[in-house]
């Protein structure tokens, strides 16, 4: 599953930014890596386990729906309320990630995104 939101996300790319500010290979915010305790959200290692928490959290939260939880990761908790919201960023997210991650299941060797070095990229 992580792979599968990376994927969605940052596209492998350990440099990535988005226009909203989110960072790294997970999209962290930087408001998320502060509360993660994150001290450099570009640095892979940090990133995937930051949003790895991130992840399972919102799992907890949403009794272990995916779905919801996805949702959340994407449009953030405040906008899920028991349905993935009517934001159509957030459901195209949402069906990205999961045909992603049964892409990743059904063949493991779909695997082609370049592998990741996890040094310091400054």
């Amino acid at each position: 599953m992580v792979k599968a939101v990376i994927k969605a996300e940052s596209n492998f790319d350990v440099t990535a930014i988005s226009t909203k500010g989110a960072q790294g290979l997970m999209q962290l915010m930087p408001a998320t890596a502060k509360e993660l305790q994150i001290a450099d959200p570009l640095d892979p290692m940090e990133n995937i386990a930051g949003g790895t928490k991130y992840l399972r959290s919102l799992l907890d939260s949403y009794n272990g729906d995916v779905e919801l939880s996805l949702a959340a990761y994407n449009a953030g908790p405040g906008n899920v309320k028991g349905s993935i919201p009517n934001i159509p960023e957030t459901k195209i997210y949402v069906s990205k990630v999961l045909g992603n991650y049964r892409l990743y299941r059904k063949n493991k060797s779909a695997y082609t995104e370049p592998r990741l070095k996890f040094n310091k990229i400054h």
